[in-house]
């Protein structure tokens, strides 16, 4: 019995080796061997994910220097051209010449450019920049670490000099002094060298070649108080108030202003060729239709920046210019070639009291229409008028005597160019009223002036006249007392205005352009060179449109939904309502493109892509050049002047743009 217990125990000690310990017990072992198994796994991955990021890292922090490096240098570059840009403008000789050379007084007696300017402009700008420049300053005090110089080494060579074969000048005075009036082109070569440094020593050369041209017009000293004619702006805005609205980018030449300020917006390349002024101390950006106030010519707002190009700068906190006085009356214009009011002895200057108005009296003594019935004393609804009297005879002989014609009530206006049978140039007007359509059509070479409706034909002797300056120069006045519905030519592209034929197009009301009314010859490059063309300065051709009560309204009917309307346009009263007196859009219009200039009171809203003003140059290359009857501004000669000087004009043509890491 006993050795049956025994036994028993024993056996039930061996069950109990075999797996009578408390649950889970067995399992320990287990457990610590998947620890150590997951211990090595997460080393190895940390050890991977170390030798894996440290690489990135260094990539990125290379990269990352690298493009701080190719930013400054990049900035560095920018900064060069423009100095070379301002430093050679600023060199320009900017007396008031008759022309450069034999015959006129110092300092007109010489080019009005140094022959060494090329290398003291250079030498300016290595000097200065030599060595190298932090670019945290002003605005980006705060932004990454970058640094530029601009220097020669043995690989980073700068030169700036006179291209072969300039200055090129156009004379165009006569003997014993036949560079009157010279036209200077000035083309520089140059080749700039950009060293850009960030956080690390690592550098990035970029290096640049291409040309500058810069074109200056002789001015004589009384063309400063002539160009008081608001025509020598590219663009004036009056009331532009802050924070409104930014501007159609484009491509903008000529001087411009406003007595409000100038505002930019993302998604579009502004460029401004000339002097850009304003009233306000500070300039707008909108970033997503938040308007940000700054006293800087760029601004860079949550990763976007709005860089307009100034290529003779942005002046602010300008003296506010005054508004234009229309010193002439339109109507009697029409009517007397004066444009003054019957018995002034002063025309062409603003006056006060303004030129008496012209009564239905006035025009009844000095109008008649197609089949020589005078205006109605008593006024009249619509009609074509025409200063014509009949003399002499039987039969008698029509004579012109007057600037132009008069259309009473709202007329539809189409303008073309044509021959004669012994192909002299013709400028024809279409005007259109209900059913009626009257074709006034003038011939410069000939003297004639033909009127035709329906079956009637009238022929005049003489053309519109402008007698303002005391010599008889042939100009038109188209005075509409109305709206304007329409006006435009035969189609795109197709010339409107022709060669020699200066012509202002006055509305009491509205003008609305329905389509491309465009020069038979520009008289300026489009583009942002914008130069004169050969023989520019003796073009006459001029048109100008002006509403003192309405706004010019544009709009276009062909299928690429561009349209183009030359000349100097205002719309601008001293008593204009705050939804008049400046530029709209019927529709949408992808690009608009002017040859001339744009001067309005106010400024709205307009479904436009594009916009490109390519300033007439003639308006501040020849003394007293804009269209006949044109309103002028009564600021002193100085103030005009300071506004759209320089003359000086440029442009930059970019050959090749080369990065190097170094």
């Amino acid at each position: 019995m006993k050795a049956t217990l025994i036994r028993l125990s024993t056996r039930i000690s061996a069950k109990k080796d075999l797996g009578a310990f408390p649950k889970g017990a067995r399992d320990r072992g287990v457990a610590l061997l998947f620890a150590l198994m997951l211990l090595v796994i997460m080393s190895a991955l940390g050890l991977i994910m170390v030798l894996t990021v440290s690489p990135d890292m260094m990539i990125n922090g290379y990269y990352g220097n690298f493009r701080g490096s190719y930013y400054a240098a990049d900035s560095g570059m920018n900064i060069a051209r423009e100095q070379l840009l301002n430093q050679t403008v600023s060199a320009f000789n900017m007396t008031p010449c008759p022309g450069w050379g034999g015959g006129n007084a110092p300092p007109c007696d010489q080019p009005p450019l140094l022959a060494n300017t090329g290398a003291t402009v250079l030498n300016t700008i290595t000097t200065n920049y030599g060595s190298f420049s932090s670019l945290q300053a002003g605005q980006a005090v705060n932004s990454w670490p970058e640094n530029f110089a601009i220097a020669n080494t043995a690989n980073c060579a700068n030169s700036y000099a006179l291209a072969p074969g300039y200055p090129q000048i156009t004379q165009t005075g006569t003997p014993p002094n036949p560079v009157e009036n010279s036209v200077y082109t000035y083309r520089f070569n140059y080749n700039l060298c950009s060293i850009g440094r960030a956080q690390s020593s690592q550098q990035v050369v970029t290096t640049e070649e291409g040309s500058l041209i810069y074109t200056i017009n002789a001015q004589t000293s009384s063309q400063q108080q002539i160009n008081a004619s608001f025509a020598a702006f590219g663009a004036f805005i009056d009331n532009y108030p802050p924070c409104l609205g930014p501007l159609v980018p484009g491509t903008m030449t000529g001087p411009m202003f406003t007595n409000g300020a100038w505002q930019f917006m993302t998604g579009g390349a502004y460029i401004f060729t000339d002097p850009v002024g304003q009233h306000q101390p500070d300039a707008d950006y909108f970033f997503n239709w938040s308007c940000i106030q700054s006293p800087t010519s760029s601004y860079t707002y949550q990763g976007q920046t709005i860089r307009p190009t100034f290529q003779q700068g942005l002046n602010l906190n300008q003296a506010a210019v005054a508004m234009p006085q229309n010193s002439f009356s339109q109507e009697w214009a029409v009517l007397d070639s004066m444009g003054c009011g019957e018995g002034t002895n002063v025309c062409g200057v603003p006056t006060s009291p303004a030129p008496p108005a012209v009564q239905h009296s006035d025009l009844n003594a000095k109008l008649k229409n197609i089949s020589g019935t005078a205006y109605p004393s008593g006024g009249a609804a619509s009609g074509v008028y025409l200063p014509y009297s009949c003399t002499g005879g039987p039969p008698c002989a029509n004579t012109l005597n007057g600037g132009g014609f008069y259309v009473e009530g709202n007329a539809a206006i189409v303008m073309s160019v044509g021959t004669d049978g012994g192909g002299n140039p013709t400028q024809t007007y279409s005007i259109t009223q209900g059913g009626t359509t009257t074709n006034i059509t003038t011939n410069i070479a000939a003297n004639t002036t033909t009127v035709v409706s329906g079956g009637t034909t009238l022929n005049v002797a003489g053309v519109p006249e402008d007698l303002v300056t005391g010599t008889a120069t042939p100009a038109t006045m188209l005075y509409v007392n109305g709206t304007i519905t329409g006006l435009k030519g035969t189609g795109q592209g197709v010339p409107a205005v022709q060669d020699g034929v200066a012509v202002t197009i006055a509305a009491n009301g509205d003008i609305n352009t329905t389509g491309d009314l465009i020069y038979a010859h520009e008289p300026v490059t489009e583009n942002m060179a914008d130069t004169l063309v050969p023989g520019a300065l003796q073009m006459t051709q001029d048109l100008g449109l002006f509403t003192a009560t309405g706004n010019i309204i544009m709009s276009s009917p062909y299928a690429n939904h561009n349209v183009q309307v030359d000349g100097s346009q205002a719309a601008v009263g001293n008593n204009c309502a705050g939804n008049k007196c400046g530029f709209l859009v019927n529709g949408c219009i992808d690009t608009f493109n002017n040859v001339g200039g744009q001067i309005q009171t106010n400024i709205f809203g307009a479904c436009l892509n594009v916009q490109n003003t390519y300033f007439d140059r003639r308006y501040t290359a020849i003394a007293g050049f804009a269209p006949p009857w044109f309103p002028s501004t009564t600021v002193a000669a100085t103030d005009i002047q300071n506004a759209v000087t320089p003359l000086v004009t440029n442009s930059v043509q970019r050959m090749s743009w080369v990065t190097t890491p170094q």
